[in-house]
């Protein structure tokens, strides 16, 4: 069994690139590390754009919750796997998004003063 027969599109692969067995063809993990790459690009430009502080945090929260979901659903393969496992890591996720929004809603308040 040659390398190349274990990244090969087959009968197996439909049109969008998921493959019967657990993931990506090496095709869609390429479009998904780019797209991670186009957020990644965005967040940085969003730090030098002066913005309010309201839409500056809800626009780098979004993408980071979005960032975090694509790593998770296809590098992690969650999409493909049990769905218990998706559901402890977005509510995970979750969790972590609200405790941060709140923490930063009692530095605001505490600075205001």
């Amino acid at each position: 069994m040659s390398i190349d027969s274990e990244h090969d599109t087959g009968p197996d692969t439909d049109e969008v690139g998921t493959r019967d067995e657990h993931g990506l063809t090496d095709k869609g993990y390429v479009i998904i590390a780019l797209l991670l790459g186009v957020m990644t690009a965005a967040e940085v430009a969003l730090s030098y754009l002066e913005l309010p502080g309201w839409f500056f945090m809800t626009a780098l929260l979004s993408l980071m919750v979005i960032k975090f979901l694509t790593v998770v659903s296809f590098f992690m393969h969650l999409k493909f796997d049990n769905k218990l496992f998706s559901w402890l890591f977005y509510t995970g996720v979750s969790l972590a998004v609200f405790v941060y929004v709140v923490a930063l809603f009692t530095f605001e308040f505490f600075d205001a003063g």
